[in-house]
């Protein structure tokens, strides 16, 4: 399985297609991945197991993602005022 993963990391190019969102806008897919990966590293961090799976996500909002609102978030998470549920 892990395996699987890394290949998919690695020959990665830009975000796939996620049905969940259908649309242009891509807005909320570049959200709903910064929160998908914060979630992934705090379960995987707290049973102490390898956040690699992670990078998935990761690599997903920063190609969706403008920089400026990842900044953002990240310092609100810093601050404790980030407004999603992680």
């Amino acid at each position: 399985m892990s395996d699987n993963i890394e290949e998919k990391i690695k020959n990665y190019r830009t975000a796939p297609f996620d049905a969940r969102f259908p649309n242009t806008n891509q807005t909320r897919n570049c959200f709903q991945n910064y929160l998908d990966f914060h979630r992934c590293n705090k379960a995987l961090s707290a049973k102490d197991q390898d956040t690699a799976p992670c990078d998935w996500y990761q690599k997903v909002y920063k190609s969706l993602c403008p920089t400026s609102w990842v900044q953002k978030w990240d310092d609100q998470l810093e601050e404790g005022s980030f407004a999603g549920k992680i």
